[in-house]
């Protein structure tokens, strides 16, 4: 009987394929998530809805109007029709118009707003939650500064003081008065899993701290940045409203500010019948906006946490 020796290969072998998982698949698991939150709850997609819908009327709305809205002195408070589904101003000037066309102002500075406090709030809740010591000291000294100012009286003073005729330098005063609590929250969450073992095993592996604080930890902090950039946004919209309500701002813009100002100082909504469209146009567009965020953000909850999820 003879033994046949076992071949050995003498060349190089190939190793076992190790499956690889694009990109691509997994932001497409990522959005079938959302959609299935979404769909949960038709709350959910009545909110997503209504963004859209003020978000198409802020881009694309003002394109249908001409820079100067048309008035007529014969159709001053004229009735709800289909020609005015809203009833028209104390000029004759349609009020469905004067909302689309406020919307793109209100909420370009709201988001950019919304974007100053998340870029900020974020860095420095990261920054000081990951290096500790002096840094984490002078950085949330200063975001406990920011949390004591009276944010609206503040901006009170600085339009009586400063013209804020540019969108974007409102917007920037705003991000720098808000991001205070969103440093606040983000460094807690940072301290928290910078102890957890895949930051520690990053660590050990020597990765830097660049790949750490983006892939590791930043993921992990989304669901806060996320709501608070929401939540952020409807109290920006609030606070110029009000800015143009009380008239510290210039009124000579399309905003629903200007509208609600018009109608409670000139037009007397307040005690005119034929004026409460005009101004309860504007205050139903800021509630409508306001009730879809809010269900939204109930939305994210649950796609930010996997535990919330129901399969």
């Amino acid at each position: 009987m003879s033994v046949v020796p076992a071949t050995v290969p003498t060349g190089p072998v190939d190793p076992a394929p190790v499956p690889v998982v694009r990109a691509s698949s997994a932001r497409r698991r990522f959005w079938l998530g959302v959609w299935r939150s979404l769909k949960r709850r038709p709350s959910r997609l009545v909110g997503l809805a209504i963004v859209a819908l003020f978000t198409v009327l802020a881009v694309a709305g003002p394109w249908f109007y001409p820079d100067r809205l048309p008035y007529d002195p014969d159709a001053i408070y004229a009735p709800i029709s289909w020609e005015h589904p809203l009833s028209t101003d104390f000029e004759g000037v349609d009020v469905l118009a004067l909302v689309v066309t406020g919307t793109r102002g209100v909420l370009l500075v709201a988001a950019a707003a919304g974007l100053v406090t998340v870029v900020l709030g974020t860095a420095a809740g990261l920054y000081a939650g990951f290096r500790r010591g002096a840094a984490d000291s002078v950085l949330m000294r200063i975001a406990d500064f920011i949390l004591t100012i009276p944010g609206f009286p503040l901006l009170v003073v600085l339009t009586t003081a400063t013209n804020f005729g540019a969108w974007w330098k409102m917007a920037l005063v705003l991000g720098l008065i808000g991001w205070g609590a969103l440093a606040r929250a983000v460094r807690s969450q940072t301290l928290s899993l910078r102890e957890r073992g895949f930051i520690e095993a990053a660590r050990g592996l020597g990765l830097p701290t660049r790949h750490v604080v983006l892939r590791e930890l930043l993921p992990n902090v989304a669901p806060y940045i996320a709501t608070n950039m929401l939540i952020s946004v409807t109290a920006y919209i609030y606070a110029q409203v009000g800015l143009y309500f009380l008239g510290v701002l210039p009124l000579n813009t399309n905003n629903w500010g200007v509208m609600l100002n018009f109608a409670v100082f000139q037009s007397g909504a307040l005690i005119s019948p034929d004026a409460l469209p005009y101004l309860l146009a504007p205050l139903g567009a800021i509630l409508l906006l306001t009730l879809g965020v809010v269900l939204l953000i109930d939305a994210m909850e649950e796609i930010f946490n996997p535990r919330l999820r129901r399969g």
